[in-house]
């Protein structure tokens, strides 16, 4: 697998295709800063993070859904691509849906969403998109 992050998206979407309530992923420190920011911004219903075997971890996620059964995420879209990276300044900072969705951005204080990299006048790598 040469692309982690987009499997990890990859998986949340598939898991809502398919209504599941809960989707487990392979755990890495990246993709657990990643969930902790769609649990905390209130993307999904909550996550564990549990030790396996081979010491890798899983992270098990409880995907969250409207009263009429749809997908609270609606959109997950991966940006920066390992044959294209993204990245920007926190001047020119991407607002995803003029601010009701968020970029996940990879700084050098650690994984955060737009707004908080703007605050902290950093910028970075923006992984993903989420609304």
């Amino acid at each position: 697998m040469t692309d982690p992050i987009s499997d990890y998206l990859t998986r949340i979407r598939n898991a809502q295709k398919a209504g599941h309530k809960v989707v487990a992923i392979p755990a890495s420190n990246a993709k657990k800063s990643i969930t902790e920011i769609l649990f905390d911004k209130g993307y999904i219903r909550g996550y564990k993070v549990s030790e396996t075997e081979n010491k890798q971890g899983e992270i098990k996620i409880a995907l969250k859904y409207n009263t009429d059964n749809s997908p609270v995420i609606k959109t997950l879209q991966r940006i920066s691509k390992p044959g294209l990276r993204k990245y920007t300044g926190s001047a020119e900072m991407p607002r995803v849906l003029n601010g009701l969705g968020i970029a996940i951005v990879s700084t050098s204080k650690g994984v955060m969403t737009d707004k908080e990299a703007r605050v902290q006048k950093v910028g970075g790598e923006v992984l993903c998109y989420v609304y």
